[in-house]
């Protein structure tokens, strides 16, 4: 029987064991030197949008306008008139304006109930951050100002705590999951160095995977979660995939054979499980190129890296680092518990009555997850605010949330970029006075409305506070009518005006993700479909394959949308309901659990077909699969449920949505779905899961046995991809 490519790959690195190893490390090295002399270019603001908001940030852009950071310090407390409040108002200006970091310190704005007063100027741009000194002056005006609340918010504090949150979550996430990984993997192996193989190598693939991207970053600007994004990948995949491998590995050394014999029979079941599931999950991750978001295109690349430098070394370098080792890769074995012979375990016990009744089981189960799902009709997506995606309890978000009821659309107000042939003429004047005149008698519009002049460039920024809470009805509606009736009247008649702003942004965004997301769901489930198609060579598994999918993902989104959504049991994981989720997030959980998914479902049914090949029945061969895997499957799910888990526990909303999301898909995925809705289904299809129908009787043939094994049902052509 002709080898598979897995098989052959593997063949060549146990050979050239030195050769493998050696070229791993340099390919490592390299990776990580290149990849930290080009540096990684992240997306400017105007790259992140679509729309209108794109083209104003554009316009910003190529003219080489740097919209400085605004600050706004907000005293509240007491009458605006009253002794102590005007004590911290001019204590807080005169604080601010000694420092030197400041310009264009404006006048006080005083709130209409007449008990919050805003002081707001402009951060100088100086070579030393300046912030910090402002800091500690506002500090000092609330240190000596104990009746009265102070407070601080901006885009240069804002982006301060971004900063902080995202350096210190990354770097948690590091040094939590990796042990978090080595443990789990040490109770699986029960031997220490096995347990750090598979996580030294997902770890240097993900450092390869960092330097190449940032390489290629050049040419395709990415966003700076997309390393955190990577990481939770790489860290996921790579483990899962050294995981199969050597377990199976272990396992043939269990039942006698020599050392040659298992790392062969490995590297032609596991590790052709592995190559299906790595390109299946590539492919997949493609599709997010369809979106048209430059975000989505650079989530694309980072993930493709990663997971084809996990599957590479997983198939090449573990292979000879196996050969190598030997019987000692057992080293540093660990005395643990164990099932003892002839005990079901609880796969096998809960596999029993499903098998024998099948229909039953796949009711009940799917109702669950359709019970699950059903929370996700009602999804709402939009980009977080300032206050939905910090912690309430932090101070800035506790700022904004006062600033914003005390000035509605004060803190991030829409923002008219306006580009004329002569930003001073007369009739541009007289056109900003007339905006700003019909925004405050449209009642959907507050004062202060202020304009930022770049005489240079011929440019004005025109900052408009909107009616409502910032992204309710009221507010959407008062956009509407900046974007449709104001502008047009007004600035749009002496030159180009696009509105941009937090909420022009975010409805935007949406818009072009709706118009993006059919493309990349109809692309994600007809590659999977082929994909299972081609190497199953059986209609009814790549249909399954899909339906399984979508239920799972629906679950999760159902899930999702009542917890962050809802508020329900959002205690639980330690936040707040923000009402909506992050725009980004379903369609990116979408793509990736239509990839993860298949780690299990191509390594279980692999199993299944194995042992039908070799004559069992098909409700024989689905017990026997199951109960083969159960052990790596949830060791494997058991690490991605930890390592997004993590994500789950970190400060920003939008990682705590795709780490619960992906955890729970996980967690799904490998009980309900492969240890209950998968058996049930295949034992009532019987033997027409493996039908093909003689149109499609051409497809690519490959063995799921062993290497040498006659199967009932021997391959006629070798499967070249796999």
């Amino acid at each position: 029987m002709k080898r598979n490519l897995a098989a052959a790959l593997g063949g060549w690195s146990a050979r050239h064991r030195m050769t493998a190893i050696l070229g791993w490390l340099l390919f490592v090295v390299l990776a990580s030197v290149l990849g930290g002399a080009a540096g990684q270019v992240t997306m400017a603001d105007h790259e992140q949008g679509t729309g209108q908001s794109a083209r104003a940030g554009q316009i910003l852009a190529e003219a080489g306008v740097e919209d400085p950071d605004h600050e706004t310090v907000l005293v509240s407390g007491a009458p605006a008139a009253s002794p102590e409040m005007r004590r911290a108002v001019a204590d807080v200006r005169a604080n601010v304006q000694a420092t030197g970091k400041i310009t264009e310190l404006r006048r006080d704005v005083v709130a209409e109930d007449g008990r919050n007063v805003i002081v707001q100027f402009t951060v100088r741009e100086l070579p030393d951050d300046p912030l910090p000194a402002i800091l500690d002056a506002v500090a000092e005006a609330k240190k000596d100002n104990p009746s009265v609340r102070i407070g601080q918010f901006g885009g240069a504090t804002a982006d301060a705590w971004f900063d902080d949150a995202l350096g210190s979550d990354f770097a948690r996430a590091e040094m939590t999951a990796l042990p978090l990984a080595l443990g789990i993997l040490l109770v699986a192996f029960g031997a220490l160095l096995a347990a750090v193989l598979p996580v030294v190598l997902a770890f240097t693939a993900f450092l390869a995977a960092t330097g190449v991207l940032a390489v290629a970053s050049h040419a395709l600007h990415v966003d700076q979660t997309t390393n955190s994004v990577m990481l939770l990948m790489g860290l996921a995949v790579g483990v899962d995939y050294c995981l199969f491998y050597l377990q199976r590995e272990r396992e043939e050394r269990r039942r006698g054979r020599d050392r040659e014999s298992a790392l062969a029979i490995a590297a032609a079941t596991s590790g052709r499980s592995v190559l299906v599931s790595g390109i299946t999950v590539m492919v997949a991750m493609s599709g997010m190129f369809l979106s048209g978001l430059l975000l989505f295109k650079g989530f694309a690349i980072a993930t493709i890296l990663v997971v084809c430098i996990a599957m590479l070394g997983s198939v090449t370098v573990l292979p000879a680092l196996l050969s190598l080792l030997g019987d000692k890769v057992d080293f540093g074995r660990v005395r643990l518990p164990r099932r003892r012979a002839g005990r079901a375990g609880v796969v096998g016990t809960l596999l029993r009555p499903v098998l024998a009744r099948p229909g039953v089981a796949a009711l009940l189960s799917a109702g669950l997850l359709l019970a699950l799902a059903a929370p996700a009709l009602g999804m709402k997506t939009e980009r977080l605010r300032i206050d939905q995606l910090i912690p309430p309890g932090e101070e800035i978000a506790q700022t904004y949330t006062r600033l914003n009821e005390a000035f509605p659309g004060n803190p991030e107000p829409a923002v008219v970029v306006l580009k004329a042939r002569d930003i001073n003429a007369p009739q541009v004047g007289a056109a900003v006075a007339e905006l700003k005149r019909q925004a405050v008698a449209s009642g959907e519009m507050n004062e202060p409305i202020d304009v930022t002049v770049h005489d240079r460039a011929n440019i004005a920024e025109i900052e408009v506070p909107l009616a409502g809470k910032g992204a309710d009805a009221a507010s959407k509606h008062a956009l509407e009518t900046l974007r449709e009736r104001i502008v047009p009247r007004t600035v749009g008649t002496v030159g180009e005006a696009p509105v941009t702003g937090q909420l022009a942004w975010s409805l935007d965004y949406n818009d072009r993700l709706k118009a993006g997301t059919a493309p990349v769901f109809l692309f994600v489930m007809g590659v999977t479909f082929l994909l299972m198609l081609i190497f199953f060579r059986s209609l009814l598994i790549a249909v399954t394959a899909i339906v399984l999918n979508l239920l799972s993902v629906g679950a999760a989104y159902g899930v999702m949308v009542a917890v962050f959504q809802h508020g329900w049991g959002d205690s639980l994981v330690g936040t707040t309901g923000a009402g909506a989720l992050e725009s980004w997030i379903p369609l990116f959980v979408l793509v990736v659990l239509f990839g993860l998914s298949m780690d299990y479902h191509v390594f279980v049914v692999s199993r299944i077909r194995e042992a039908h090949d070799r004559g069992l029945d098909t409700t024989g061969a689905v017990s026997e699969g199951v109960r083969a895997t159960a052990g790596v499957v949830t060791s494997a799910a058991v690490i991605m449920i930890a390592t997004f888990g993590i994500f789950g526990t970190l400060s920003m909303q939008d990682f705590k949505q795709l780490g619960v999301g992906l955890a729970v898909a996980v967690l799904i995925d490998a009980t309900i779905v492969r240890v209950v809705l998968l058996p049930a289904v295949m034992a009532l299809l019987g033997r027409a899961n493996w039908y093909l129908p003689r149109w499609l009787d051409w497809l690519p043939s490959a063995s799921h046995g062993e290497p040498g094994r006659e199967t009932r049902e021997p391959a006629r052509n070798p499967l070249t991809l796999a």
